[in-house]
């Protein structure tokens, strides 16, 4: 059984990628190992560095700084997924009028690096620190979206868009009812994958002062003139929403590829000679 983007490795590749595994964990922990070591010479571990965290003030902080975060990690979402999907099907128009600007546009906000997109987002438009991370977000995310989009409704078999063509569908009606769906299914861990990134390009808002949990985590720095533990506590938030996007992706995938086999599962069923005699071949 293979999966959308690489072949099921074999004996001896899984071997060499445990090995590389074990090989790649050891250095890990060794450089960590060193990292804590020379912050343990520094003092960065004194108790009372951490007691300026009994603060209310400074989980306060934090807390403003991660709904800022979240806020700015949805809407960049939902509109880049939005924004993803509409460019997708116009890349893959057949009128050159709608697929060239659409690939000029997808190219373009890929191509522009996210921190310079949301300085131009914000000097040139002037939509407030939120909307201008946003927009930013949802221009970069969003058109790499539309490629992944575009791959996942190339890579449903041609045969089904022939199929549906044929019983009268219009073209549409197969891109809305036959090629998206299956398309959102086969790219969902890519497409989970980005919104990952979509939160973590959030940080990215310090550079116009919008205050997201990165920008407190700075601001408690240098109110109690010490960066490790403030920045330590934005990054294990981080870690720990990042960890359940991913396990929400095998989730939902997981989901998916249930349903997908219990429906060809009873496909097949009904149409099992074995088990429907009376809708065997011409001697049934």
């Amino acid at each position: 059984m293979s999966t959308v983007l690489f072949d099921t490795p074999g004996p001896k590749a899984r071997a060499r990628h445990n090995t590389l595994t074990v090989v790649a964990g050891v250095l890990a922990l060794a450089v960590l190992a060193l990292v804590l070591w020379k912050l343990w010479r520094e003092g960065e571990f004194e108790a009372e560095l951490w007691e300026d965290l009994s603060e209310p003030n400074i989980w306060r902080a934090i807390w403003q700084g991660l709904q800022a975060t979240l806020a700015a990690a949805v809407s960049g979402i939902v509109l880049s997924v939005i924004y993803g999907g509409l460019f997708a099907v116009a890349r893959l128009s057949d009128h050159a009028v709608i697929r060239f600007p659409a690939r000029v546009i997808i190219e373009f906000f890929r191509a522009v690096p996210l921190l310079l997109l949301i300085m131009f987002v914000y000097f040139g438009l002037d939509l407030g620190l939120y909307w201008s991370l946003v927009v930013a977000l949802m221009l970069y995310n969003g058109s790499v979206l539309a490629e992944v989009f575009r791959a996942g409704i190339q890579a449903v078999p041609r045969g089904q868009t022939e199929a549906a063509l044929s019983v009268g569908m219009r073209k549409n009606q197969v891109m809305r009812l036959v090629l998206l769906p299956q398309a959102v299914s086969i790219m969902l861990p890519a497409i989970i994958s980005q919104c990952v990134i979509v939160l973590k390009d959030t940080a990215l808002g310090l550079i116009i002062s919008y205050r997201d949990l990165v920008a407190e985590a700075q601001g408690i720095a240098e109110f109690v003139d010490h960066a490790i533990v403030p920045l330590t506590i934005a990054a294990l938030i981080f870690i720990a929403i990042n960890y359940a996007l991913s396990k929400l992706a095998v989730y939902v995938e997981r989901k998916f590829s249930q349903r997908g086999h219990t429906s060809a599962t009873k496909l097949d069923d009904r149409f099992d000679p074995a088990l429907n005699p009376g809708q065997g071949g011409a001697g049934g």
